[in-house]
């Protein structure tokens, strides 16, 4: 690598670790914020937390830094252009080739990554994501408070009176409502027991009534226990191939890989976009970089989610060559016939 090509990488690098910090930020609060609502269901610790955010990093790395590369790289040409020092390069006889071969380079080690990450390591952090979630739904214990509503136990709403310890409770009402019979439980002790993932409700001193258009049935009891077996099925994860082609997700995950195949090739795609918008006369140009940043991105990620609604795999070298064709003959306008 020359000494050129090692000072447009620094200044690369640079911007690309200072978009990349603020962007991941971003995700990861929007993230946590998403993640905060599993604990209205169940109790996650800050460790169990700490894992969920790991497994869901390959999905955050993924959309965050297609978009910095993007953004970095033609700010940087931008910057250096607002310095002269591209008009110089030129001057000396370098060719913008040069460039898009410099830019080239850390496109190609992204996108790979990309592929790798969206391939391999989605599929394995994503399963077992769920099945973490799963584990914990069917082994936590409930949030459930005294004196509140809105409370499920399986099919039943469930209201709690008071707390007497941990997980016993007084003063206990169960409603079930069907297609045609309703049932009403009172109790006036329970006891909720987590047995093995099966949730397990032990009333005590209670009255049951059960009543439809046709009777009217009442019960006293002692001791009444009503099961609730959790979902706690895991998904059982092979291999990629297997996690991409599985039939029973299969429409979900055709535009899942669509959609990661385009955004995964991006950074290379765009180089021609990148020094169309990014190469300009300090003297003779007002640059509208940040405007070209937008619609650019708003264009390519625009025709990647809608076309595939219409064309699915075909959407793949539709949107790859249309976007190279318009891209390059921009670049032959702008900065060839220029340069």
């Amino acid at each position: 690598m020359t000494k050129l090509q090692k000072y447009i990488i620094s200044h690369l690098s640079i911007l690309f670790l200072s978009i990349f910090s603020a962007l991941f930020a971003i995700a990861s609060i929007i993230f946590l914020i998403k993640l905060a609502t599993y604990t209205a269901i169940i109790q996650l610790t800050i460790l169990d937390m700490t894992k969920l955010y790991i497994f869901v990093i390959p999905e955050l790395l993924f959309f965050t830094l297609p978009i910095t590369f993007f953004v970095a790289a033609a700010l940087t040409i931008f910057r250096l252009s607002n310095d002269n020092e591209i008009v110089v390069l030129f001057a000396l006889g370098i060719h913008p080739k040069f460039i898009l071969k410099t830019l080239f380079k850390p496109a190609l080690l992204l996108s790979t990554l990309l592929i790798f990450n969206f391939l391999i390591v989605f599929p394995h952090a994503k399963t077992l994501s769920k099945n973490f979630i799963s584990h914990k739904k069917s082994e936590a214990k409930f949030n459930l408070s005294a004196s509140e509503f809105g409370h499920k136990f399986g099919d039943w709403l469930l209201y709690l009176g008071e707390e007497i310890s941990e997980e016993t409770f007084s003063n206990v009402y169960l409603f079930n409502k069907k297609d045609e019979e309703e049932i009403l439980i009172e109790a006036k002790k329970a006891e909720i027991i987590n047995d093995s993932g099966v949730l397990r409700l032990k009333l005590f001193n209670g009255e049951g009534y059960s009543y439809s258009k046709e009777k009217f049935t009442q019960i006293n009891f002692k001791t009444m226990f009503i099961n609730d077996t959790m979902n706690s099925d895991l998904i059982e994860y092979k291999n990629a191939i297997e996690y991409w082609s599985a039939v029973k997700y299969r429409e979900k995950r055709t535009r899942k890989f669509i959609t990661d195949i385009l955004l995964s090739l991006f950074p290379i795609v765009s180089l021609f976009f990148i020094l169309s918008i990014s190469i300009v006369h300090a003297r003779h140009q007002k640059g509208k970089i940040y405007l070209y940043l937008f619609l650019g991105l708003f264009v390519y990620y625009g025709a990647t989610l809608y076309l595939q609604k219409i064309f699915l795999f075909y959407t793949i070298p539709l949107v790859l060559i249309s976007w190279l064709v318009i891209s390059y003959t921009i670049y032959r306008k702008t900065i060839v016939e220029r340069f």
